[in-house]
């Protein structure tokens, strides 16, 4: 067909020949060819563009993770050389506790040694006094037993004088140290009681009388006329109070004796009696400075005497005991000093392993990341992939190892 053969065409008052119509439909046709044409140039440039992106994002990961690798490598020889070095300081540390542990065992062994023979000392002067205890007590049952036959023996003035002598210087030589005690001393104005016990811190000695005026005491005991008994009773007060004043008189002299003397009653019966029924024997005796006692109270003065003068040697000595007390007490100082000491040792040890099993655990970690990281490698897509994912893939790869770093 002749383009001439084509038909003009008129729109409105403009007429478009045959061949502007030709040229406009080919223009019509080629303008979305060209446009495809430029699109696929222009897509071709940006996916090399990408393509160099990710090579050169590749190449930069891969270098990184040979500086890690050698990071790494030079860390793991850092570990060797602090283990190696942390395991002398540990054998150098317990060579160190074992020679102050050493140390302590010996001197706490030789602390427990003495310690040990002090109390077997006292354990052994315990049972030393317990026995002299039980031999007293002894003393007093067998007394207790004799109570029947006191009556007969006190018949007898010269035999009741002698056993009542006798049953003092038992019970003061049962209680009393030598030197402690002296019978039948002679004072300044030529009197002779009985008994001087010496007291301490070099105080006048103690007087005790062991003679007791028996007789009108029998009387009393043997009649059953309530006249008679009230003569005997009078007669027993006036010789009490005779005797009573005599000690006074004789025996409580001042600056040679105490203010204060014994009068020895060698029955606990007959001294109850007088308590109950005699108390204005008993008033009077303490105005005059004069202690009625039985054989029990005279046995407690004895021991208390005896813990006063031990209490006083205990005093005399009392430097020395201070003195080692201090000498303990700087040792127990010495003692706990070292002891805090070796503690604190202890906790900087541990806060250095502490520290140290940090550091392992986090380089584990960052081990562990690294070998669960995921790599792209370049020119592995099918052709006509798109390259937005990979770029991602990339990306997210690089944001790992940035906070593998920043760990």
């Amino acid at each position: 067909m002749n383009i001439q053969d084509i038909p003009a065409v008129t729109i409105g008052s403009v007429t478009l020949s045959p061949a502007f119509l030709v040229a406009l439909a080919a223009a019509l046709i080629l303008m979305p060819i060209l446009a495809l044409i430029v699109i696929s140039i222009r897509a071709s440039a940006a996916r090399a563009r990408l393509m160099e992106e990710a090579a050169r994002r590749d190449e930069a990961a891969e270098a990184r993770l040979a500086e890690l690798l050698k990071a790494q490598a030079e860390m793991q020889g850092r570990l060797a050389t602090m283990a190696e070095v942390f395991g002398s300081r540990q054998a150098e540390l317990n060579q160190s506790i074992s020679q102050r542990l050493d140390g302590m065992t010996h001197r706490l062994g030789a602390t427990i040694t003495e310690q040990t023979k002090s109390t077997h000392d006292n354990l052994r002067t315990l049972q030393e006094r317990l026995a002299v205890i039980d031999a007293a007590q002894n003393n007093i049952q067998s007394l207790a037993k004799d109570v029947v036959g006191l009556q007969a023996i006190l018949s007898n003035k010269q035999t009741r004088g002698a056993f009542g002598q006798s049953r003092m210087e038992t019970i003061v030589a049962d209680g009393l140290p030598m030197g402690a005690y002296e019978f039948q001393k002679t004072l300044s104005n030529g009197s002779r009681p009985d008994c001087v016990i010496r007291m301490p811190n070099n105080s006048p000695p103690l007087v005790v009388d062991a003679k007791f005026p028996l007789e009108a005491w029998n009387a009393i005991r043997d009649t059953e006329n309530p006249d008679h008994k009230k003569l005997a009773s009078q007669q027993f007060r006036r010789d009490m109070e005779v005797h009573i004043r005599d000690i006074s008189e004789k025996y409580l002299l001042a600056g040679e004796t105490q203010d204060m003397a014994f009068l020895f009653v060698p029955s606990e019966s007959i001294f109850a009696e007088i308590h109950e029924n005699f108390e204005g024997i008993v008033q009077k005796a303490h105005r005059q400075k004069v202690v009625i006692v039985s054989p029990s109270l005279l046995m407690l003065s004895i021991q208390v005497i005896q813990a006063v003068l031990k209490d006083q040697r205990m005093r005399e000595q009392a430097h020395l005991i201070q003195g080692e007390v201090i000498r303990l007490m700087e040792d127990l100082g010495r003692l706990d000093d070292r002891t805090r000491k070796l503690q604190s040792h202890f906790l900087a040890a541990q806060k250095d392993v502490e520290m140290i099993i940090t550091s392992s655990d986090k380089l584990a970690k960052r081990g562990a990341k690294i070998e669960a990281m995921e790599f792209e490698v370049p020119g592995g897509r099918a052709e006509g992939e798109d390259d937005a994912p990979r770029a991602v893939e990339s990306r997210t790869g690089l944001l790992k190892l940035r906070v593998v770093d920043e760990d």
